[in-house]
């Protein structure tokens, strides 16, 4: 049985909010809307899902609250409330002003849901995709209200990084992509426009381009996986962590203009000595396993336990960053 995890529907409050999904993702969707005041439906094609998902949900609101950390104005059981499973797709969608799909990222099975979604909802929903690399154009082909697509991508874990890349169909319509705006920065995501689709959108053609070139530097033996890593945890990931690579730029000499006049053709210098694609080969992969393996052992237990000592990270630097903004 294909497990759908279809994702959160969302409702406001009274209006109704509905999310469908009950995988890690849809998860933190589900938690993200009712941290806004948003009344969630999680759909799922089987029972089990549906109840280990809200028990999940249950742990981390708790423990999130517990900690401080918890997001939105109400209590961890004012949001709990408001979050609810179900198992018939239309039930689910009844109402709802917002669909997050979060489905595995296989084009075919979002197709197929897209396809069963459109036969159902009305004229006035936003359907939306947590795709992260899939183009909308193939994701949403051929549906009758294509206008309210939009792909809605998240950074992983969602309710931990606030960025939300929004990127539509070339025949989404404008107030669709405002609308998905405006309800991402309602629950505390930080949303961007991608203006037009292009494969891996944003955010994972910056993440490739890094990890292409770490791979390089490995694999040539210029430097070590866990110094690749101290090389952007200690240095790039700490100026990153509060202001992106263009102002890096423009702070780093009398503005941007300053900047190229002094650094460009070194830049380009260095830049045409970048190699090839990588063919992340195996010689490599296991050099670099090995590595990472010394620090965080391949072992459920042990990935758990960093993940969650990631994630605790991430809601701290999240708090600091709200803290250091400037007036």
């Amino acid at each position: 049985m294909v497990r759908q995890n279809v994702g959160p529907v969302c409702h406001r409050r009274g209006l109704g909010a509905q999310v469908a999904v009950s995988g890690l993702i849809g998860q933190s969707w589900a938690m993200l809307f009712a941290s806004g005041g948003f009344k969630v439906k999680l759909y799922d094609i089987g029972q089990q899902q549906v109840t280990n998902a809200l028990e999940k949900i249950r742990k981390e609101m708790k423990f999130l609250e517990q900690s401080g950390s918890l997001k939105g104005s109400l209590g961890a059981e004012e949001q709990l409330s408001l979050i609810s499973g179900c198992l018939n797709i239309q039930e689910a969608v009844e109402g709802a002003m917002h669909i997050q799909e979060c489905v595995p990222e296989n084009l075919e099975l979002k197709k197929k849901i897209f396809a069963q979604l459109d036969q159902i909802v009305d004229d006035k929903v936003v359907l939306s995709s947590s795709t992260s690399c899939l183009l909308p154009s193939k994701v949403f082909a051929g549906l009758a209200h294509v206008k309210q697509c939009i792909v809605a991508h998240p950074v992983n874990p969602p309710y931990y990084v606030p960025l939300v890349e929004l990127v539509p169909h070339p025949k989404t319509a404008p107030a669709t992509v405002d609308r998905t705006y405006a309800l991402m920065q309602k629950i505390g995501q930080s949303p961007v426009r991608v203006m037009k689709e292009i494969d891996g959108f944003v955010l994972n053609r910056l993440q490739y381009a890094v990890i292409s070139e770490a791979w390089r530097l490995v694999e040539e033996g210029i430097v070590s996986p866990s110094d690749l890593d101290l090389v952007m945890s200690d240095g790039l990931g700490m100026r990153y962590a509060f202001i992106g690579p263009l102002e890096t730029m423009h702070l780093n000499a009398e503005g941007m203009l300053s900047y190229c006049d002094r650094y460009s053709e070194g830049m380009q210098h260095v830049l045409k000595t970048f190699g090839p694609i990588p063919d992340f080969s195996r010689a490599t992969v296991e050099k670099v396993n090995q590595a990472m393996c010394v620090k965080v052992p391949n072992d459920p237990e042990h990935l758990a336990a960093r993940r969650q000592w990631r994630d605790e990270c991430l809601l701290r630097l999240a708090k600091l960053k709200r803290q250091m903004q400037p007036q």
